[in-house]
């Protein structure tokens, strides 16, 4: 089916070395950083839910820039990519499966 975006998060504070479990589902939440929308039309973290079968893989990447995105809340991972052209200073990667039977 491709890929589905599950969360748009940028601008998260250099100094943050975890997110809290909860982030409320807003455009901007202090000391986090500012939500774009997912695949599920919506801001904030929409967790996994496939169906069932065989586990699907699930991929978190987390970059780090050397600027600020200037993007409003809500903008598209699309956008959020576009915009850190230029800007990686290095990134990672995280590969997970889950599955439901």
């Amino acid at each position: 089916m491709g890929v589905f975006t599950h969360w748009v998060i940028f601008n998260i504070p250099a100094n943050l070395r975890e997110l809290p479990e909860g982030v409320p589902k807003e455009g901007e939440v202090e000391g986090i950083g500012v939500q774009g929308k997912n695949d599920f039309n919506k801001l904030g973290y929409g967790g996994p839910c496939p169906p069932r079968g065989p586990a699907h893989r699930y991929v978190f990447k987390l970059y780090a820039l050397d600027t600020t995105l200037s993007l409003e809340p809500g903008a598209s991972k699309t956008q959020v990519l576009r915009a850190m052209e230029g800007h990686v200073l290095g990134y990672g990667k995280l590969t997970g499966k889950y599955g439901r039977s």
